[in-house]
């Protein structure tokens, strides 16, 4: 009976395939035995000791191209690499959790865009009675100042949950949702850009404008874009936001034109 195993024999005690052998082997990580009398690479207990060492290593995260250079380290440099390893492999656990979470968040739609404070504030409408399509509205606009203006992203939250502690502010709002039924010159838009303008400006500070913000040359098209939102689809909406922008200067708010 000849001495040693054969290939398969080998790679079924390791718990690898033939085929993971062979890599091994052009790697340089397995020295390939010498073939016997009968043509065959016969592999010794050194051999598989060797097998299993890769094996445990490769599955533990070590890169294939790095491990040979482990195994022939002395002890300092093997824990010193076994260190990186293990850093390495707490990156991608981090990594894979904030995907999940990521694939978590997606299964809730566009709450996967914004973060829980914003999603709050959707639940805070949704409690007060605000429709589906305005709910629709306010959820689009979130989602394009994260990423168009992220600068006022967070003034714009306060803002939000500020006036929704406000009951007279909530009903103005609704009305103005209301009033995108309205003729864009009915007159009553006026008075009640006035009386949404007045709410604002009662907390000017929740108004200003980040440092520097004003200063970039493309701040007034990112902020439009934003709290402009839908207007093409509702004149009357339009035109009231215009109006309330147009209150808000003459107060002397440093609103962005577009």
């Amino acid at each position: 009976m000849a001495d040693g195993l054969t290939i398969g024999q080998a790679a079924a005690f390791v718990g690898v395939t033939i085929k993971t052998v062979r890599h091994y082997h052009r790697l340089g990580l397995v020295a390939e035995p010498e073939r016997d009398g009968s043509g065959y690479r016969r592999y010794g207990s050194a051999d598989l000791l060797r097998m299993v060492q890769v094996r445990t290593l490769a599955g533990a995260g070590v890169p294939l191209a790095e491990i040979g250079d482990l195994l022939d380290a002395d002890p300092e440099r093997f824990a010193a690499a076994l260190d990186d390893v293990h850093r390495r492999l707490n990156e991608r656990i981090e990594d894979l959790i904030a995907r999940r979470d990521t694939l978590h968040r997606l299964t809730r739609g566009d709450r996967a865009l914004l973060p829980d404070r914003a999603c709050a504030v959707l639940d805070r409408l949704a409690d007060l009675g605000f429709s589906a399509d305005y709910l629709a509205g306010q959820r689009e606009a979130l989602v394009l100042a994260r990423a168009l203006v992220p600068e006022i992203f967070e003034s714009f939250l306060i803002r939000l949950e500020h006036g929704l502690e406000d009951p007279e502010y909530v009903e103005l709002t609704k009305r103005g949702w209301d009033a995108r039924s309205w003729d864009p010159g009915d007159p009553r838009l006026e008075e009640l850009a006035c009386a949404l303008a007045g709410k604002l400006l009662a907390n000017r500070a929740l108004l200003a404008m980040p440092t520097g913000f004003q200063n970039q040359s493309d701040a007034a098209s990112r902020y439009g874009l934003v709290n402009h939102h839908r207007e093409d689809q509702e004149p009357s909406i339009a035109r009231l936001n215009g109006l309330v922008e147009a209150n808000l200067r003459a107060a002397g708010i440093d609103v962005p034109h577009q």
